[in-house]
């Protein structure tokens, strides 16, 4: 039991995503201040033009795919590393998958 728990704890990937994680736990602090924001400026939009902005639509949806996509490697569920440690696409591929299942 002492060895596999030592054995454990020398994992160096083991550290380097906790390290990662620790980062990404700042980062979605600031998406959640960025979504808040978006929530205003559509808030905002709805009352002056009766819809919504199309601009801060595309940015919300895009933002909402990011957070799923920290929120997934946060969790475990994938060992991708999120934006900027990875190419944006990632993030590009869960928004389009989200306007698969809305069109259905």
């Amino acid at each position: 039991m002492d060895e596999e728990l030592n054995s454990n704890l020398k994992q160096v990937g083991t550290w380097k995503r906790i390290a990662f994680i620790l980062i990404f736990a700042v980062i979605i602090g600031v998406v959640r201040t960025l979504l808040w924001v978006v929530v205003l400026l559509q808030i905002a939009s709805a009352l002056l033009t009766g819809s919504a902005n199309q601009n801060v639509l595309s940015f919300g949806q895009k933002l909402a795919a990011y957070t799923y996509h920290i929120l997934l490697f946060l969790t475990f569920n994938t060992d991708q590393i999120p934006f900027p440690f990875s190419d944006w696409g990632l993030t590009e591929d869960i928004s389009a998958q989200k306007d698969l299942v809305l069109k259905k």
